[in-house]
């Protein structure tokens, strides 16, 4: 391990512990990158008399992979049925790549991997059995395309250098490891994973709409949410992943982090909600609040909807008190989030990725 490698994770270790005593004096610029939306990121395109095509589909189910070789007028199937261990290969290359590539925004991808994970599984209906994590169907335009996934191409991209070592999995099961990485990279909670999810055709794009409007009331979180089958101390769970990232005026039009550590998965949310001082920000951008003290942190309307509802603000209050409790419920409710939909066999194996930087 290199020493640059050490000082990060040291740092990123410290922020943990003290990011809720300290403010920041100055902004940092955000990091911008326009692309063009079509599809996804494209599959690596390949050379060379030997050729290796990845054939996804029905046959593909409970996590096996068949092969097409084509080596000059000669052709063969393989099938490759991966293990546990090719799965942790899987998330130690996507740990090793957020680990290599920490210039993008704050210093990490692990939110924007998040936040594709998040996105992929949120368009779930519980009544019809649509949507989900089961599909990747982001990668289509219908989708791809919708507002709320702007931005994400960013994280598709990065994980096409993986998909290409590791052509056996789906970019279903991909996104929700990468998802799984960047929680615990992120010095999150352990979030167990189970295989097998398959990738569908644009055919099963979800309509617009399915994912919360960051300017809405609690009204509108209740609606989403409950379409998935979530109840309100989990809406409140999953909105802890707020604690990473950051807005950008190029994608979804609000600007800014939410806490001070925004690489690093903490409590701070549910602390800085509670007992900053937030008052509207005066811009020519869509509604957004910012702490009153530095100027520096954002809240949006629907997290600020979750200190103005009696039931919402009650679990706020418990997670601000205890990030024990916080990790626990939110390593359950992303779990729930990932798997909704998914039609996992009886016998599909649970696995736990070690963390590299524990």
């Amino acid at each position: 391990m290199s020493a640059s490698t050490v000082s990060r994770q040291i740092a990123r270790a410290t922020l943990r512990t003290t990011a809720r005593n300290t403010f920041a004096t100055s902004s940092r610029q955000a990091f911008r990158q326009h692309s063009r939306r079509f599809y996804s990121s494209e599959p690596t395109k390949s050379s060379g008399s030997n050729t290796l095509l990845y054939l996804a589909g029905a046959a593909v189910a409970g996590g096996a992979g068949y092969y097409f070789y084509a080596q000059g007028g000669s052709a063969g199937t393989k099938v490759f049925t991966p293990t546990k261990e090719d799965y942790v290969k899987v998330y130690n290359e996507i740990a090793k790549l957020l680990e290599e590539h920490d210039d993008y925004d704050d210093g990490s991808y692990g939110p924007v991997l998040l936040r594709l994970a998040w996105h992929a599984s949120g368009t779930y209906d519980l009544a019809t059995g649509t949507g989900g994590s089961n599909g990747a169907t982001m990668r289509f335009a219908p989708e791809g395309d919708h507002g709320a996934n702007a931005g994400l191409k960013n994280a598709r991209d990065f994980l096409e250098p993986v998909k290409a070592k590791f052509p056996w999995i789906s970019y279903s099961d991909l996104w929700i490891i990468g998802g799984v990485a960047a929680i615990q990279e992120m010095q999150g909670p352990i979030i167990p994973f189970r295989p097998g999810r398959q990738d569908r055709d644009a055919a099963a794009c979800t309509p617009d709409g399915r994912l919360p409007d960051a300017s809405q009331g609690q009204d509108h979180l209740r609606n989403i949410f409950y379409r998935m089958g979530f109840n309100d101390q989990e809406i409140v769970a999953l909105a802890g992943a707020h604690a990473l990232g950051r807005c950008h005026t190029d994608r979804s039009g609000f600007e800014g982090p939410w806490t001070f550590s925004p690489t690093v998965l903490t409590n701070d949310y549910y602390t800085l909600l509670l007992n900053e001082k937030w008052q509207w920000r005066k811009w020519n951008g869509p509604k957004q609040y910012e702490d009153a003290k530095t100027k520096s942190l954002m809240m949006l309307p629907a997290d600020y909807a979750l200190i103005q509802d009696k039931a919402f603000k009650s679990w706020v209050e418990k997670y601000a008190k205890d990030n024990g409790l916080f990790f626990k419920d939110f390593a359950a409710v992303i779990t729930k989030l990932f798997e909704l939909g998914v039609p996992f066999k009886q016998d599909t194996e649970t696995i736990i990725f070690k963390p590299t930087n524990a």
